[in-house]
Parts: C-alpha cells; sequence; structure tokens
C-alpha cells in the first residue's frame, strides 16, 4: 500500500475568548501528533484582543485574522492561504485530536483520485441529556454512532475534522463565505464544499473512523429549544445548498438518512420503551420527530423565501 510522505498544516479558527481553554487544549493535541504537522495556523474571525493572545500565548503558531467577511467559512479560507502544503488539515477550536489523527488523515492522499478525508467526531459529553437521541448527533457537531472502522469512500465529510488537497480545494474558492455558521445563523458549508471539489475533479473523499477527536460539549449548552433551532437552520440550509448547486444527487445521503436512519432510530426507541429496556425512548423518539419538523418547516421556509425572490425577479 502506497504511503502520503508530503508535509501538511493543520488550520484551526476560532472567534472567542472564552473558549481559550479548549483552544490551547486543540493546539496541544495537535503538536502532538506523529508526525508532526509542518505548520500549524490558527485563524482568528475579526477579534483583535484574541488574535493578540494568541500571538503572544502561543508562540510557534502562525496567527491570522479573517480576511473575509465575518464567519467560519471566511476564516478558514484565511487560513488555508497562509499554508503552502499540499494537503492542509482543518480542526475546530472545541476539538482535542487522539494520537494518529493526522497520520490517519493524510494517508488516503496517497491516491491521487481523493481530494479529500474526514474523521470520526466523538461526543465529548460533560452531562448527556436523557431525551436526546443518537439520530440527532449531527446537531451537536458529532458522527453517527455504530460506524465500521474501516475507511469508506462517502459523500462528504464535516469540517470540524477534515483534510483537504490544497490544489482543489483553491481550485473552487474554498468555503463559500457568507454560507456558513454566523452566531445563531448556520448552514452546511462543508457538506456544499465537498461536492464542489469532487464536482471539479470527479475524485472523492474518503472517511476514515479510526481518525478521531473529542468535540466538547460543555454540560447545559443543549436544550430542546436549541435543538429544535439546529435543526430549522439545517432545513433551511438544505434547501438553500440546494439551489445552489442543482441537481438531486445534492441531498442523495439526506434521503437516505430519511429513508433507513430515522425509522430504525425511532423504532428503536419505541421499541425499547414498550418492552421497557429503554426509559427513556418514548421522549427520545419524540425527539427525532420534533427535529424533523423543525428541519421540514426551515426548508419550507427557505423553498417559499427562495421561490419568492425568483417570482420578484421575472417579468
Amino acid at each position: 500500500m502506497n504511503t502520503y510522505m508530503a508535509p501538511v498544516s493543520v488550520v484551526i479558527p476560532t472567534h472567542d475568548e472564552r473558549r481559550w481553554a479548549r483552544l490551547v487544549a486543540t493546539v496541544r493535541s495537535v503538536r502532538e501528533q506523529s508526525p508532526a504537522p509542518a505548520k500549524v495556523v490558527v485563524a482568528v474571525d475579526h477579534n483583535p484582543e484574541l488574535l493578540a493572545r494568541v500571538r503572544r500565548e502561543l508562540p510557534g503558531v502562525t496567527a491570522v485574522g479573517n480576511e473575509h467577511a465575518r464567519g467560519v467559512s471566511g476564516t478558514r479560507n484565511t487560513g488555508v492561504a497562509h499554508t503552502g502544503t499540499p494537503v492542509v488539515a482543518l480542526l475546530d477550536d472545541d476539538t482535542v485530536a487522539h494520537p494518529g489523527w493526522l497520520a490517519g488523515l493524510v494517508r488516503p492522499f496517497a491516491d491521487p483520485r481523493v481530494v479529500g478525508t474526514g474523521g470520526a467526531i466523538m461526543p465529548g459529553w460533560q452531562r448527556r441529556p436523557d431525551w436526546f437521541p443518537d439520530a440527532l448527533l449531527w446537531a451537536v457537531g458529532a458522527s453517527e454512532t455504530g460506524v465500521s472502522p474501516i475507511p469508506a469512500t462517502v459523500r462528504n465529510v464535516w469540517s470540524g475534522s477534515m483534510a483537504v488537497r490544497r490544489e482543489v480545494f483553491t481550485a473552487v474558492g474554498g468555503f463559500r463565505v457568507g454560507f456558513g455558521k454566523v452566531g445563531g445563523r448556520s448552514r452546511p458549508e462543508d457538506t456544499e464544499l465537498c461536492l464542489r471539489m469532487s464536482r471539479h475533479t470527479g475524485g472523492h473523499w474518503v472517511h476514515v473512523p479510526l481518525a478521531r477527536v473529542d468535540h466538547s460539549i460543555p454540560d447545559g449548552t443543549v436544550s430542546l429549544r436549541y435543538l429544535l433551532r439546529r435543526c430549522y437552520h439545517e432545513g433551511r440550509g438544505k434547501v438553500e445548498m440546494s439551489r445552489l448547486l442543482g441537481g438531486r444527487d445534492s441531498l442523495s445521503s439526506e434521503r437516505e438518512y430519511l429513508r433507513r436512519t430515522v425509522p430504525l432510530a425511532v423504532g428503536r426507541d419505541l421499541a425499547g420503551a414498550v418492552r421497557g429496556t429503554e426509559r427513556h425512548g418514548l421522549a427520545r423518539a419524540g425527539t427525532v420527530v420534533a427535529g424533523l419538523a423543525a428541519a421540514a418547516a426551515g426548508g419550507a421556509v427557505e423553498w417559499l423565501s427562495s421561490s419568492g425572490t425568483r417570482t420578484r425577479r421575472t417579468p
């Protein structure tokens, strides 16, 4: 089996000084990777005080300010622009990489058809709500459970743990600025990027489950209100993404999720509740249904909004 040997950089976007302790832990976990990255870039989203602190307290790290509009998409693009390696890995500022994370992500790049890779994002709960279902782990930035440990070709990966072939990333313009996470607004900027990069070269993405990171989920940050709002924005984002990219293939994974994952999850929780083996099964099943309803509402709002815009523009 061929081994990828070229140098790799790591980009970490950040925006809030209240996340400083988690950012420091993220940087430490990257520095402990073997082989070590050629460069570590911390990209700061329009926060001069935080940028100054990174430069002052994290020696050996390249600190840069977002050169685009506010938001994580422009922040990541800025970070990648300040690297020069053929492959660049991206890691969120509230994650900690396991040993072997970077080596696992870059190994598939020995195949020139691979445009990018992604790893498993494990939920680092301080205290998981009893009503929270596995089927909605994506809403807190975590991977599904029960994934095979064998690398596999996938449609898309998540930007919280991602590596890209820099040449292709640059050719398509990187993440779509203005389409991503800004404040409480959230759009699937990583999925949209993956689809554009694959279409540009005809290449593919590889999911590497053993390239793991822990994503911190502090106690009290996940409420039912938060979850429904997150699902609503996801629904809006998927409809907007489909309009931007065109073609039914842009939502193929979402249709599979609705057709297989959701019925299995709801059925399992309901069966457990009926048998008495799952005390919170009914609540978890109800949460899945409520989350999908919120996503459907968001999708409908986005579809009606875009339809109205097209109507007004049509003479």
